[in-house]
């Protein structure tokens, strides 16, 4: 769609050392937006409920950049390790495109855990506020994929597909009508947090939020997976499953145990 938002000329001989224009990427302009109301998100709600003060939620932000941006960039890797063994440079070639959601969101929850244990903070109670936080971020992130053209899905003749023209969109083939798979991403996250949020006072137990989320946004991927055109990324089992929908397989069965144990122990199940 539309990769650059803004571009425009500096003035001549202000600074040697700048460049002649700046450019406004719309993907890192929505990044930036989704991260500041993330952000707004957590530190009201943790100052909130567990009076958490601004600084200290500052710093949660920023550590959990550093480990989304390590984590996405670990699991690109680990989803072809020969290529990049063999051409280190890739990894720095198109830095900004080359992550995977899902290892940023496997780097952060130990980051998460981490950090409410070493500020003794309501692990459980924490999670719940991130997983809002988090549908918050990834939301922005895919609308700035949908105009980055990143991310992209397959050929389609359904009316609903967006043709990709701009000679800096990532999307593959260009001119070609293809599946708006950003946009389906961005519906089921917009779905998940209306669902968190309408449970966030009705919720049962203190963790709740954070492992429907997980189930949801893992069952959504699952399906979104059959759309993306991206496959360079990858199968396993015989070119049958990506790797996205073999994590997300491992997350529902793993998060499910884990709401069935939270459920039996707060006396919501009952077993003879």
């Amino acid at each position: 769609m539309y990769p650059v938002l803004y571009q425009f000329d500096l003035p001549q001989n202000i600074l040697s050392f700048l460049p002649n224009s700046l450019t406004i990427f719309t993907y890192g302009f929505m990044i930036a937006l989704g991260t500041v109301l993330a952000f707004s998100h957590t530190a009201y709600f943790a100052k909130k409920n567990y009076a958490l003060p601004l600084n200290k939620t500052a710093d949660l932000v920023l550590l959990l950049i550093l480990a989304a941006v390590l984590g996405g960039k670990f699991l690109f890797f680990f989803e072809d390790p020969i290529k990049y063994f063999q051409n280190p440079q890739l990894l720095l070639e198109g830095f900004e495109n080359g992550f995977v959601f899902f290892g940023s969101l496997l780097f952060c929850i130990p980051t998460m855990l981490i950090y409410f244990k070493k500020n003794r903070l309501p692990i459980w109670g924490m999670l719940d506020i991130m997983a809002i936080t988090t549908c918050i971020v990834h939301m922005f992130g895919r609308v700035g994929c949908f105009f980055a053209g990143c991310c992209y899905g397959l050929p389609t003749s359904l009316p609903w597909g967006i043709t990709f023209t701009h000679p800096q969109s990532h999307a593959r083939p260009l001119h070609t009508l293809l599946h708006p798979s950003q946009l389906y991403s961005v519906f089921s996250l917009a779905i998940i947090t209306s669902v968190l949020w309408y449970l966030k006072t009705r919720k049962q137990f203190e963790g709740q939020l954070f492992l429907i989320y997980l189930m949801l946004y893992a069952a959504f991927r699952i399906v979104l997976e059959i759309f993306r055109g991206d496959y360079q990324r990858g199968f396993i089992f015989n070119d049958t499953v990506t790797h996205s929908q073999f994590i997300g397989l491992l997350i529902i069965f793993f998060t499910a145990f884990v709401y069935y144990a939270k459920m039996k122990k707060n006396n919501f199940i009952k077993v003879n």
